[in-house]
């Protein structure tokens, strides 16, 4: 009987490989931990100040970021850092973070729970589900969900609104209306300026409360 000659076996090599692979893995999660940590201390020492401790702002004057996502609020960051979003507090606010701890908060945030509101004007809310489902086909304004998804939910890349506070949307689309936001504005300039205000106010307290 003819004898199979093998192959000796590998003694080291696919230990190697599998060292190598379980450090990869120790330190990306290690890199992890600290980003998380370094997120929350800046998060807790300097946003929460405005943002609250959770990211659900209290204040209309400044936006929820519990829930929204990671690129989102990044970019945001990035822009008010360039200059490219104005806003003399936020400037302030970011002029020392690098870019690592701007990706690290967008994750910290994103993995927040949202919140959202109560209806307060059950008649202005659903004037603003109508617009945001449907949009208004005699002037020309768009549905909202085309975009920004049916629940409000949004995408990497646009912002969810789901929940967020009724007077900071109002401001929002008026700054695009008026084209004093001049990021994210391709879109939004020639979508707000359709607009009126009651429009603005109906979809955002609709919104609120998604």
């Amino acid at each position: 009987m003819k004898r199979i000659r093998t192959l000796p076996p590998i003694r080291h090599g696919w230990r190697a490989v599998v060292v190598a692979g379980t450090l990869a893995a120790v330190a990306g999660a290690s890199w992890a931990q600290a980003d998380d940590a370094r997120a929350r201390k800046i998060a807790n020492g300097v946003c929460a100040m405005c943002h609250g401790d959770q990211g659900e702002s209290a204040s209309e004057i400044f936006p929820r970021l519990a829930g929204q996502h990671a690129e989102y609020i990044t970019k945001q960051l990035r822009a008010f850092k360039s200059g490219e979003r104005k806003s003399t507090a936020m400037a302030e606010m970011v002029a020392r973070l690098t870019d690592d701890e701007m990706v690290a908060l967008g994750r910290y945030y994103e993995k927040l729970p949202p919140v959202r509101d109560n209806v307060k004007d059950t008649g202005l809310a659903a004037i603003g589900a109508y617009l945001y489902q449907n949009g208004n086909k005699f002037s020309g304004v768009p549905a909202c969900a085309a975009c920004h998804g049916p629940d409000g939910h949004g995408t990497a890349n646009l912002p969810r609104l789901a929940g967020q506070l009724s007077g900071y949307l109002f401001t929002q689309l008026k700054q695009f209306n008026q084209r004093q936001r001049t990021n994210d504005n391709v879109v939004m300039h020639a979508v707000a300026e359709k607009m009126t205000e009651l429009e603005m106010a109906a979809v955002a307290e609709y919104l609120s409360t998604k």
